[in-house]
């Protein structure tokens, strides 16, 4: 008997094929009927096809067959390259024509959705057809950044603090929120859930307990690992924090994060957005802040806590964050990836406006925490969107860091005033920020021309349209600063 796609090519570890097993076994007591065959695009929106359990069944050993399309369109939904040129519009043989990509789907990932009876989820890893891997896979260049990670045994430990706005459904959708390829539709009609700007209120957080349980639930559900869920100071504005756990895991949980958030929400009659700065008065901007430590990956001891002396870092752990600190402009784009994050940017605003390090300050970029004898010491990277790819984001600091450890290299004194620190500002705007990534010759070697090349037309296209707009509509104002395109551009995207 003849192998499959999978076994042929090699494609999966030894661990992925005993999980393929066990799903197998899985699928009749779990009364699974469709299982949904997950993709993250490079916009870290999941994609993905609704297909039969016996298709399932055979994607588990010959993968499945998608279009590449989903890797051509920007946030709009609109096509980016001239996919039907030879060359795809990107120079590139393999692209022409929007060709078929083989997925293969992860078992290690696979769950059962609890608020969607007889429906099972599972992320992908994408391939050409040939099984060579695709070039903008996001999911698989954060593979390759771990195993850069892991042939120095070491790990990258990520955990999650995201902020994202809770809205009520005015009214539902309708054929002014349709809008066309290229053009997103009028964002949907949404009211407030609770007054805010009583930060940590427990009596505004009690308006929504009932849906704050049952998304507790749902995440409990899904192993993903929850440790609060937080009132913040914007109206429904809320922060949900999750234990840390190796990066790759970390990653696929954020997608699954997100994914559940908005369709349990959804399906409750709220509106749950990503968005940093939504179009209404006086609303706080969201981040999320990306909390890492290097761990031995042998035996999981943090390897970023110093044994001795008055740093707060090991010797390690001081290289990792000069390596980000070095490359800090370039790799802003791939956690502030819209036109709308870049509104956070700003002094006094526990958002960092320059490339700054301090110990336990809110207002630096990178904020250290622990020290001797604390086993949870580690850098929270503050700069980041809630929309943000997170495969390209994680991917990122560990490219970064390992520079800085490679290099050996040490951060400068910490910043005790990080809004007044003589340090080079961030970019403030997304094109700055690409322009910061064109040049950077560690991304260009780690992520590849051809990788970076592709996210830089991207990216410029999604701004060219939001410049266009705004050149036409300047008085176009939806409301707390945000022009009308990015609240129809990103309100419901993300």
């Amino acid at each position: 008997m003849s192998s499959g796609f999978i076994e042929k090519h090699g494609l999966w570890s030894d661990q992925q094929a005993k999980s393929a097993d066990h799903v197998r076994k899985r699928l009749d007591s779990d009364g699974i009927r469709m299982v949904r065959m997950v993709w993250a695009d490079s916009h870290g929106h999941a994609r993905a096809k609704l297909i039969s359990l016996p298709v399932f069944l055979t994607s588990l050993t010959e993968g499945y067959a998608i279009n590449v399309a989903t890797f051509t369109l920007d946030s709009s939904g609109g096509r980016v390259f001239r996919s039907f040129v030879r060359g795809g519009g990107m120079g590139l043989d393999e692209m022409t024509g929007s060709p078929n990509l083989t997925i293969v789907p992860d078992p290690t990932t696979y769950r059962t959705l609890p608020w969607a009876p007889g429906i099972g989820w599972v992320l992908c890893n994408e391939y050409f057809t040939d099984a060579a891997p695709f070039h903008f896979s996001s999911r698989q260049l954060l593979h390759k950044q771990v195993a850069r990670l892991a042939e120095k045994n070491l790990d990258l430990i990520v955990g999650l603090e995201v902020e994202w706005y809770l809205r009520g459904i005015d009214d539902d959708y309708g054929e002014h929120n349709t809008g066309i390829p290229g053009q997103r539709g009028h964002a949907i009609d949404t009211v407030p859930v609770e007054p805010g700007y009583s930060y940590h209120s427990e009596t505004n957080m009690d308006l929504i307990q009932p849906l704050l349980s049952e998304l507790a639930d749902i995440y409990e559900q899904l192993q993903l690992p929850l440790r609060s869920i937080e009132n913040e100071y914007g109206p429904g504005q809320l922060e949900c924090t999750f234990a840390a756990q190796p990066a790759a895991i970390t990653a696929d949980n954020y997608i699954l994060f997100r994914t559940a958030t908005r369709q349990v929400c959804r399906r409750h009659g709220y509106f749950a957005t990503f968005m940093s700065k939504p179009a209404f008065e006086g609303y706080y901007t969201s981040g999320w802040h990306l909390h890492q430590s290097l761990a031995d990956s042998k035996t999981g001891k943090n390897l970023c806590m110093p044994d001795t002396g008055k740093d707060h870092l090991s010797a390690l752990g001081n290289a990792h964050l000069a390596g980000l600190l070095t490359h800090a402009a370039p790799a802003t784009v791939f956690s502030t990836p819209t036109v709308n994050g870049y509104h956070r940017f700003k002094p006094n605003s526990l958002a960092p406006d320059r490339v700054a390090w301090s110990h336990d300050h809110r207002g630096a970029m990178l904020r250290v925490l622990g020290g001797v004898g604390d086993p949870a010491t580690r850098i929270e990277n503050r700069i980041g969107e809630p929309a943000a790819n997170p495969y390209l984001f994680i991917a990122s600091q560990i490219a970064a860091g390992l520079d800085g450890i490679d290099q050996e290299a040490k951060p400068w004194p910490a910043d005790d005033e990080p809004y007044e620190a003589e340090r080079p500002l961030l970019p403030t705007t997304l094109p700055d920020a690409l322009s910061e990534l064109g040049k950077s010759a560690l991304f260009r070697e780690q992520f590849g021309d051809i990788y970076i090349d592709y996210y830089l037309a991207l990216k410029n296209a999604e701004y060219d349209r939001y410049a266009a707009y705004v050149k036409d509509n300047a008085a176009d104002d939806a409301g707390n600063g945000i022009s009308q395109w990015e609240q129809n551009e990103y309100f419901d995207f993300f």
